[in-house]
């Protein structure tokens, strides 16, 4: 599997201990020194992902190291995806295309052609760039799934790359988890760990170097950096930690005028593409929080309902849970509410669905007039039109078809076919992304304000796309003044690391 330019895997002690972002700042810093590099993260396990270019989908978070690099997202950069869709179930996307749903026993059974892939991907990318920075997934301390690996340390031993793990010191233990991490590992797996990185740490770095330099004792390893803690990453956070319940989204600037906006966004089971309302949470003033209370949806300025991967689950859930009589009452009493892709679903009056639930006809909200069937071919789509003389873009990622609609359009696709609904205060669209249209946004925020009698000001000038250019080169200044930057790249331009000691009582994976 290996290939003419270099490479390194960033892996975890725990799902969002800092990959991601440390592969992303890794990136942007290489880039801006004119290194040719790519990411790559071989497994992903996200419903919140992207339609690249080339007419696929991959996980949000590589579409955002690769605009670290200079490049437009490619299936490429993630060949294999898993979006769950239950406790057991994940839809598995190749080369972004949905293949079939598997459970985790039957996945062992696509394991061998999956490596081909992964192998096949990687060494393109490492013939044509200087560089490739790959991500693990979740950590190679799970052992129980090693033997089917494709993101951590099966990956590195088939490229043989060299490997630096990320800790969260910030949810505390982060000595024993990089400690353990190497530790539980087999003697050829720890070879191939060259050093640790601290993420998000706060205070005093002095404190932590005693424990850094037993750490070294311990493991023969160093620790390559102390990230400390930045509090303006937010944007394109991925994992499904970052949707909190009762959470505030991002660190909004006071508003502008006396009031602000308050968002409430229902935290579904199965939410995906969640980062929908951060374009939102960029604007001063507005507030946005994950609800998943009736009562949260009182005061809610606009609500807003979000992509699922479970649309007749999470509307069951609804229900269930009281927020479907909360939305119903909202729209009676004229409040906004906007649904995104499976919210859209849900808010009409009828749902076709013997692909991705098998439960057939089902009831929507009614809250619009529209029908809703689901279809075995899934819209990929990088999509442009205008919504009232305004240019707005998205992109499309479902298995839902409107098959009628008795309300006004509320956008209209380049070509003049028109998109999404609204009746009254109520709206939806199947485009994700589509907030992220600046002045769309503004004269949404405007509305919503005006409809809620809200002192507000939208501000003139807020960009999500400058928003993340600025946070990717943070993470790129973070990195070059607190991570060994030299040693890393001598990591990758060596290869895998030699004479490192066995740590523990290394098992043996069976």
């Amino acid at each position: 599997m290996s290939g003419s330019g270099g490479a390194l895997l960033v892996a975890g002690t725990t799902s969002d201990a800092g990959k991601s972002v440390l592969v992303a700042g890794l990136c942007r810093l290489l880039a801006r020194r004119g290194v040719s590099v790519a990411p790559f993260k071989a497994q992903n396990m996200s419903n919140n992902s992207v339609v690249t270019l080339d007419g696929g989908e991959i996980g949000r978070a590589q579409a955002l190291q690769a605009r670290a690099c200079g490049l437009e997202p490619s299936v490429r950069f993630n060949p294999v995806l898993l979006k769950p869709g239950s406790d057991r179930t994940s839809q598995l996307v190749v080369r972004g295309k949905a293949v079939t749903s598997v459970g985790a026993r039957d996945y062992m059974t696509h394991r061998q052609w999956l490596r081909g892939v992964v192998a096949d991907e990687l060494a393109s990318l490492r013939a044509e760039f200087d560089v490739v920075i790959c991500e693990g997934a979740g950590s190679p301390a799970e052992i129980n799934l090693r033997a089917t690996d494709l993101a951590n340390m099966g990956l590195a031993r088939a490229a043989n790359l060299p490997v630096v793990v990320v800790g969260d010191i910030d949810r505390g233990g982060v000595l024993a988890h990089l400690f353990g991490t190497v530790a539980v590992l087999e003697p050829e797996d720890q070879a191939l760990i060259a050093g640790f990185v601290v993420n998000k740490f706060r205070g005093d770095v002095g404190l932590l170097e005693p424990g850094l330099d037993q750490l070294r004792e311990l493991t023969g390893r160093p620790t390559l950096g102390v990230v400390p803690f930045a509090e303006g990453l937010w944007i394109d956070a991925e994992d499904s930690l970052s949707t909190i319940v009762d959470a505030p989204v991002g660190r909004p600037a006071p508003p502008i005028g006396r009031d602000w906006l308050r968002v409430a966004a229902i935290r579904l089971p199965r939410v995906s593409n969640a980062t929908d309302v951060e374009a939102l949470a960029c604007e001063p003033g507005v507030s946005v929080h994950w609800v998943s209370d009736p009562s949260r949806l009182t005061d809610a300025d606009l609500v807003v309902i979000p992509g699922s991967k479970s649309t007749v689950a999470d509307l069951d859930w609804l229900r269930a849970s009281g927020l479907a009589d909360a939305l119903s009452a909202r729209a009676a009493a004229g409040g906004p509410i906007l649904g995104i892709c499976g919210g859209y679903q849900m808010l009409g009056r009828r749902i076709v669905d013997d692909v991705e639930s098998g439960a057939g006809v089902v009831d929507g909200l009614g809250l619009l007039d529209l029908d809703v069937e689901f279809a075995a071919d899934k819209v990929l789509a990088q999509s442009a039109g205008e919504s009232d003389g305004i240019a707005v873009s998205g992109y499309e990622i479902h298995h839902g078809r409107v098959t009628r609609t008795g309300d006004l359009p509320l956008l209209r696709h380049d070509d003049g076919t028109p998109e999404g609904s609204v009746r009254g205060a109520v709206s939806g669209t199947h485009w994700h992304g589509l907030l992220e249209s600046d002045d769309y946004r503004r004269r949404l925020l405007t509305r919503v304000a005006a409809t809620t009698g809200r002192d507000f000001t939208v501000a003139p000038n807020t960009s999500v796309a400058a928003e993340r250019t600025a946070q990717l080169d943070l993470l790129a200044d973070l990195v070059e003044q607190h991570v060994a930057v030299d040693e890393v790249m001598a990591l990758i331009e060596r290869g895998a690391p030699s004479g490192l000691p066995v740590v523990g009582t290394a098992l043996t994976v069976r």
